[in-house]
């Protein structure tokens, strides 16, 4: 089924980038209600809605082919975007069954995993890859085993040691990161990495994240949702690279907000892993354009209340400063006042 995957999408430069009427339904839309301010929001990651991002361990959808071409890109120009601390090696080969086994129990017509012993192959359809290997022996992989993985997978992830009372990110990949730096952050704790952003700590609430993660089980992963707003269909917003990515935000006019503004939801997701005990977490980029969300009638009445309401830390921490005005007039005209239903989905079977 590889001819449903869009192979010829760019996430730079020309931005060839649209979403299908079926991938605006399943757009893990984040406000569950008409306002918004932080919270833990972690909840179990259990498969729900059927076809929804939630429905399978790592989602897989119309972007794949394009989304890893754009990381193979980047770790070709930047190989440090993917690191791992030595003593993480058995992180490493959990987390490439934990997303082979996935993959092909969740997506059997694209991917297959063959076992004999520690003797696997892997097949991997829309990629076009086949690949002999001995678990456990690095040297029969073309990459060392996560990142050979996590080059098929979409998303970010890190890989977390828990130890001393606290959560180390000791390992990842970062070629879709909002804002932040896996060569800056690896090493740090839990409350290190998170420490710049504005009112959570004040509430708590990384607090209380840290305590439910530390407490995770094998078999029980935890997910929650994160959301930022972004100039293009732009994967990578990394620190590293703000020379090039900074000044889009200086190109948004009252005319081009709808199309040029992408509200960038994480899919963020949390697993157990067995040998190591260490937490792979999951870093998963959605991106949709205003035009297209408001296509969604509910969508686009809380869209505009929860960006109007916004608390002014908020707003500059989302780097929202320079545009917040003509983002609020823009989304007023979706909003006539109705009231909108609990809950993040939309409400409607096909889209005007």
């Amino acid at each position: 089924m590889a001819t449903r995957f869009k192979a010829d999408e760019t996430f730079r430069d020309d931005y060839r980038y649209g979403n299908s009427d079926d991938a605006v339904l399943r757009f893990p839309f984040p406000f569950g209600e008409d306002g918004y301010m932080y919270g833990v929001n972690i909840e179990p990651h259990r498969r729900t809605g059927a076809g929804s991002p939630f429905s399978v361990a790592f989602d897989v959808d119309e972007h794949y082919v394009s989304e890893c071409a754009e990381r193979a890109t980047m770790l070709a120009h930047e190989p440090g975007r993917c690191l791992v601390l030595p003593h993480m090696d058995a992180a490493q080969w959990d987390t490439l069954e934990l997303i082979m086994e996935s993959l092909a129990a969740d997506y059997p017509e694209d991917f297959v995993l063959e076992r004999d012993g520690l003797d696997w192959t892997w097949t991997n359809r829309p990629l076009g890859l086949h690949q002999a290997f001995r678990f456990g022996d690095a040297g029969t992989l073309p990459h060392p085993p996560f990142e050979y993985i996590a080059r098929q997978a979409q998303g970010d992830f890190t890989l977390q040691d828990q130890r001393d009372g606290t959560l180390y990110i000791d390992g990842g990949i970062a070629t879709t990161p909002a804002d932040w730096s896996l060569a800056f952050d690896v090493g740090m704790t839990f409350h290190e990495w998170h420490g710049p952003v504005p009112l959570a700590h004040q509430a708590g609430v990384f607090d209380r994240a840290l305590q439910y993660l530390m407490r995770v089980r094998y078999g029980h992963p935890a997910r929650r949702l994160n959301w930022t707003l972004t100039i293009n269909p732009r994967l990578d917003t990394s620190p590293e690279n703000f020379p090039i990515w900074g000044p889009d935000r200086t190109t948004l006019t009252p005319e081009n907000i709808g199309a040029k503004l992408f509200l960038r939801v994480e899919l963020q997701s949390f697993f157990r892993l067995p040998r190591s005990n260490a937490l792979l977490f999951g870093i998963r980029a959605y991106l949709a354009s205003l035009d297209d969300l408001t296509r969604v009638p509910k969508w686009g009445r809380r869209l505009h209340r929860v960006i109007r309401d916004l608390d002014p830390e908020v707003i500059a921490y989302k780097g929202q400063t320079r545009y917040h005005d003509i983002l609020v007039a823009h989304l007023a005209q979706f909003d006539d006042g109705a009231e909108t239903s609990a809950g993040i989905a939309p409400d409607v079977a096909h889209i005007r």
